[in-house]
């Protein structure tokens, strides 16, 4: 058997000392991997890949997905390195980069999770449960991750390339056409710099509402000029809403600078 061969078998082993699945959960899982498209060897794997860490000490868990996530951060990445080689083959290193980080960005795995309806199946502790943890996009995005991971060890890195072909080269599509969701804090940073010489400054000005329903809101500061506030259920989405307001204002006076 092969290093690689005796890392797969390894981690298989440890699998199987999870603990045994409820015939609901068998189930479900099942329902999954027809929706999906996809077909695991070992459902133990399968599930555990949807195991957030907020239920380590609950409910008997002793194994969450981070170390999947950690895995299938890494096959996604070459996957979709491969593909954007092969598709875009007059594009230079560093479009390449800029596209990647898109496709491969907590927003894209989000919006993919939810296809999948992994939201559905997440396994969360009553904590994360209460605050919305089912419609977090960092979670989805990590689930995202932690099922390519699992694939990956399941079955091999073809398996996880054609499950990625077909949910991926559409992702590459939406950025090329410039029809994916933009990161506006990024785009607001790289103008901010190019026109001031500066850096956004965000300030949470306002919050309200109990722990698991509220809402934040947040002024973004660019060359001492303030713009917002952004409003949002997280305090990342609130300086998103803040940097697109910014960011679409300032590249309106450039643009119309340039004219």
């Amino acid at each position: 058997m092969t290093d690689r061969g005796n890392f797969i078998h390894g981690s298989l082993q440890a699998v199987r000392s999870l603990p045994e699945l409820t015939p609901e959960r068998k189930k479900a899982l099942t329902v999954f991997q027809k929706a999906a498209r996809v077909r695991f060897k070992s459902l133990k794997l399968l599930n555990l890949s949807f195991i957030h860490r907020s239920v380590i000490n609950e409910s008997g868990h002793k194994n969450n997905n981070e170390r999947l996530e950690f895995l299938g951060d890494a096959v996604l990445g070459a996957v979709t390195a491969t593909l954007l080689y092969e598709k875009l083959t007059e594009k230079k290193e560093g479009e390449l980069a800029k596209i990647k980080s898109v496709v491969v960005s907590e927003e894209v795995l989000a919006g993919v999770a939810r296809e999948l309806q992994i939201d559905t199946l997440l396994v969360l502790g009553r904590g994360e449960e209460l605050s919305g943890g089912r419609a977090k996009k960092a979670i989805l995005a990590d689930a995202m991750e932690a099922l390519i991971g699992a694939l990956y060890l399941d079955s091999g890195y073809n398996a996880a390339f054609s499950f990625l072909h077909h949910r991926i080269e559409p992702e590459i599509a939406k950025v090329i056409d410039n029809r994916h969701t933009q990161d506006y804090k990024s785009l607001l940073q790289e103008l901010s710099q190019r026109l001031y010489k500066t850096y956004p400054i965000y300030q949470l000005v306002k919050r309200s509402g109990p722990e698991h329903a509220r809402f934040f809101w947040t002024e973004v500061t660019v060359n001492d000029k303030s713009y917002g506030p952004g409003m949002g259920k997280t305090k990342k989405n609130a300086e998103r809403e803040a940097a697109k307001m910014a960011y679409e204002y300032l590249n309106g006076i450039k643009v119309k600078g340039d004219l």
